[in-house]
């Protein structure tokens, strides 16, 4: 349960806001600035609700700022939400300006209390969440120059390492985008081949007639437009590695010339009878599913089991959790650097759609996505439609908001006006789904629906 400090000298406000919150939140109270710092510095509280008149002198406020301004000392983060009476709104925005996150007057009406501290608690756990991916990012976690804690890519880097330094054929599977490529660099910057070339070839990407000739070379005069001898990727690829991209693209002609290869490590030219012997590991990698290949007879089985003495199936975005929103935030880093851009974070909307989208282009699309959301924000926090995964841009809504619908009201009007704004958004972005909406909200369902009622929001669709 997430825990709340309580500052207040007067016992009978102590006792009120224990009952009211205490279902909620696991409650410390502290009568005086000794007690609650005790307390701060055992316990951590995310959250404070600190009351400025504190004892010895009750009508002054310097014990309260004192112990506000050695809390957010010993940990800045801190929401510290600062109480006070109806006539010192003065100190109130003072305690604001030295580091407070807000402040509300006495007496104290639970419903506003918990509208502030749920914000307060929602907020501290995004800043945390950032942090803890921010020390991710500043550990080791990589490998290779792939991100991945998730135990499926914790276990292709085991696999790797072990492969790496024998010289057996490797066959990468995954959908496209997973990072294929970086796998197959991996195993080679790994092993002891790592001075020799890596070499690279995509047999989807070339014509049938062209990839044979990119790959085995080709003798002068072997077709018409050979006017010189020319080396092919075996031959560059020497001493280190050529790697098979989209191997089940290739034909069956050249199925029969790659096998020869696995079997004597030997090479003919085209249009050359001389075989040349060639000392090169080769790693493949496929996005289609060759068993079923083998079985349409369109994949040979004896070229599968040549090239396939290990395999690495490396698994797709949507399977590899936490690993997501540290790519995220890495891709987020790299192009705030690459466009000379300030942007400090993505949005808790932001974070949450990616987590629901599918990654259909894997790690690829997220790549892409983030380096479209830094080029076209205009603001310094990423938000969903920057990315092209729906919602409107924040300009749009919350400047008319702070400007107007805020306008001239009461600090109680507008938080209650925040409150509709907040849950009518989020509603219409969950398209009348309350449970998700309840969820994004931080709140239970029953509570969403009494707010509901309470604000009179009109929901077209409450789909479950």
């Amino acid at each position: 349960m997430k825990k709340l400090l309580i500052v207040e000298d007067n016992a009978d406000i102590q006792k009120q806001m224990k009952w009211g919150l205490s279902k909620e939140y696991e409650i410390l109270q502290a009568l005086n600035k000794s007690d609650a710092l005790r307390l701060f510095h055992k316990k951590h509280p995310p959250v404070v609700t600190l009351d400025l008149g504190l004892p010895p002198d009750e009508d002054d406020a310097g014990e309260g700022f004192a112990c506000l301004l050695e809390m957010l000392k010993a940990a800045p983060k801190t929401k510290v939400i600062i109480v006070t009476g109806n006539n010192d709104r003065e100190n109130a925005l003072k305690a604001v300006d030295a580091g407070a996150y807000d402040y509300y007057h006495k007496p104290v009406d639970m419903n506003e209390l918990k509208v502030i501290l749920q914000r307060a608690f929602y907020l501290s756990g995004i800043e945390s969440e950032n942090r803890k991916l921010h020390e991710v990012l500043d550990r080791d976690i990589g490998f290779a120059g792939m991100i991945g804690r998730s135990d499926g890519m914790q276990k292709v880097f085991e696999t790797i390492n072990q492969v790496a330094a024998t010289d057996v054929s490797v066959l990468i599977t995954g959908e496209s985008g997973t990072g294929k490529e970086l796998v197959a660099r991996a195993i080679h910057d790994k092993s002891l081949r790592n001075r020799g070339p890596f070499i690279p070839i995509n047999c989807g990407a070339i014509p049938e007639t062209l990839l044979e000739s990119e790959l085995f070379g080709y003798e002068k005069g072997a077709f018409t437009s050979a006017h010189a001898m020319q080396n092919g990727k075996f031959e560059y690829a020497e001493k280190g590695t050529l790697f098979l991209d989209e191997i089940g693209e290739m034909s069956s002609n050249l199925q029969a010339k790659l096998l020869r290869f696995l079997q004597e490590r030997k090479i003919q030219r085209l249009g050359g009878r001389k075989d040349i012997e060639i000392d090169t590991r080769v790693i493949a990698a496929t996005n289609v599913d060759l068993n079923t290949a083998m079985k349409d007879r369109t994949f040979r089985e004896d070229l599968y089991f040549r090239i396939s003495v290990i395999t690495i199936e490396i698994p797709p975005l949507r399977d590899r959790g936490f690993d997501i929103k540290v790519m995220a935030n890495t891709f987020l880093e790299r192009y705030n650097a690459m466009f000379n851009k300030e942007i400090k974070r993505l949005s808790p909307s932001a974070i949450q759609e990616i987590e629901r989208y599918a990654w259909p282009g894997n790690v690829r699309e997220l790549e892409n996505k983030l380096q479209r959301a830094v080029i076209t924000s205009d603001s310094n926090v990423i938000e969903p439609c920057h990315m092209g995964l729906g919602g409107q841009p924040p300009g749009s809504v919350n400047e008319l908001q702070t400007e107007q619908h805020y306008k001239g009201v009461t600090l109680k009007e507008a938080r209650k006006r925040l409150e509709m704004d907040l849950i009518t958004d989020v509603i219409a972005r969950n398209n009348g789904n309350i449970k998700r909406a309840s969820e994004e909200l931080g709140i239970s369902r029953p509570t969403l629906y009494d707010l509901i009622d309470k604000h009179k929001i009109s929901v077209k669709d409450q789909a479950e």
